[in-house]
């Protein structure tokens, strides 16, 4: 049995049912105050450990960027092909629909007419009427002396507002450095926001703009970027989960 295969297998009970246990409104709330949220031990160490050994395969993946080449950073990382495996395809159907409602009521407080349904799948059927066909969820590998520069993943008209980055390896253990960096930025005024990381946790946070309560009422729009800073020692794995498909 490949690698790849063993991810067909249903996700573990107590893996549904942390997803299931989360409390958005506080995932809302602490979205709202810093940018970002933390989901401590989103996958356990076993299924860190099934994404993390299969990025060495060719098998279910539709390609491999080299981030220097394309002046990204230094490091590489592959994107999914369809169909997804199981643990991926759960993990992308399960979260969506509570960040649809919250992907809502920020555009409404944006004032951006877009409206999100509450199932991915009629969502992605969206992006793929317009040509945006291809599946983006990742894997990403740093070794040392790697990073990955500040940036937005927007792959064409439809873009989710929100996304996830899975830690699949041990800070201090598996590697050094390699810290999850979010700027934002607001009519010029540049904020930063470290966020630490362990094996298993997720990092939900926008892909691109976000509502911040006005000084005079009303909302602002923050403009967020994502990156990661230098890996100073060992190998660090992740997984991106966007909700948004690809052109």
């Amino acid at each position: 049995m490949t690698a790849l295969a063993t991810l067909e297998h249903p996700m573990p009970d107590a893996a549904l049912e942390r997803i299931e246990r989360l409390d958005w409104q506080a995932l809302e709330t602490e979205l709202e105050a810093h940018g970002c949220a933390l989901i401590p031990r989103l996958l356990d160490d076993a299924a860190c450990a099934q994404l993390a050994s299969i990025y060495s395969r060719d098998e279910g993946f539709r390609s491999r960027i080299v981030m220097e080449r394309q002046g990204f950073g230094r490091g590489e990382y592959k994107y999914f092909a369809y169909p997804l495996p199981t643990l991926l395809g759960r993990l992308r159907h399960r979260l969506y629909p509570p960040l649809a409602a919250i992907a809502n009521r920020w555009n409404q407080r944006l004032g951006i007419d877009t409206r999100y349904p509450a199932r991915l799948d009629t969502f992605l059927a969206r992006c793929h009427r317009a040509g945006q066909r291809r599946p983006t969820p990742l894997l990403l590998q740093y070794g040392p002396g790697c990073y990955n520069r500040l940036h937005q993943d927007l792959y064409g008209e439809h873009v989710f507002p929100l996304q996830l980055a899975i830690l699949l390896s041990a800070p201090d253990a598996d590697f050094s450095g390699g810290e999850f960096v979010l700027t934002e930025n607001i009519a010029g005024q540049q904020r930063a926001e470290v966020v630490p990381l362990g094996k298993g946790d997720a990092v939900l946070f926008p892909v691109d703009l976000r509502p911040v309560p006005g000084k005079r009422g009303g909302f602002r729009r923050a403009a967020m970027r994502h990156g990661v800073s230098l890996v100073t020692s060992g190998q660090r794995r992740t997984l991106g989960l966007i909700f948004h498909d690809a052109s």
